[in-house]
């Protein structure tokens, strides 16, 4: 049985949700409400329709993009607190999915129904801002995505990915092309580039920084 919610938590994580009435807050919170998915777990899938809004409660969810070849790139995580963009913009545009979104960790997803969305973003000021907000940051992100895919070098963006982990980065090769966009193979012959030029070392699913100042010269990014 999962743990049951209450309100106040609830409310602490969205507090965009305080124009619901209080039984409609306490129904999202109830045992049955809140799905509790283990890794791995496919939440939405490209073409599928859209039925509601997801409150993630614990955990993150990554959204990919699939590509020619069985390749994917990933285009944002999701953490508690926050939601989902593509998730937004289908249910105001009335649209299915365009992309998949995968537990990445054990979590915990309660569903905002389709229609308190629809009233919320209708009557609710502060919802509204928050949606619209969650709109305007992942506009923002992708736009910064489709440069980086466009304009900067694989290597350059596996050093900027590499700098923006915590260390030590637990990593596959895999796991690092899927957010680049890009194959395994070529990542591998990049970091063992990198690990001749004394940037990192690499282990078994562990990459430990050596040269941040190299790297950050690589990306392009200023070293102050």
């Amino acid at each position: 049985m999962i743990p049951a919610l209450s309100a106040n938590e609830l409310l602490a994580l969205y507090p965009s949700l305080a124009g619901l009435e209080y039984g409609e807050v306490t129904a999202l919170c109830r045992p049955d409400a809140v799905t509790r998915l283990t890794s791995g777990t496919v939440l939405f899938a490209e073409r599928q329709p859209c039925n509601g809004f997801p409150l993630l409660l614990s955990g993150t969810i990554k959204v990919v993009k699939s590509m020619p070849a069985g390749r994917e790139m990933l285009l944002y995580r999701i953490e508690p607190g926050g939601s989902c963009v593509i998730t937004s913009s289908c249910l105001l545009g009335h649209m299915p999915y365009s992309a998949r979104g995968i537990a990445e960790t054990a979590l915990q997803i309660a569903i905002l129904p389709k229609t308190l969305f629809e009233r919320l973003i209708a009557g609710d000021a502060t919802f509204r801002d928050f949606v619209f907000h969650l709109l305007a940051d992942r506009i923002a992100d992708l736009m910064q995505l489709v440069e980086e895919v466009a304009f900067h070098r694989l290597d350059q963006r596996l050093a900027k990915l590499l700098l923006g982990k915590s260390e030590p980065i637990q990593a596959t090769h895999q796991g690092l092309a899927d957010e680049l966009g890009s194959v395994r193979e070529i990542v591998s012959r990049l970091l063992k580039g990198f690990a001749a030029q004394g940037f990192v070392s690499i282990g078994r699913e562990r990459i430990s920084l050596l040269d941040r100042d190299g790297l950050k010269q690589l990306a392009g990014i200023d070293r102050k």
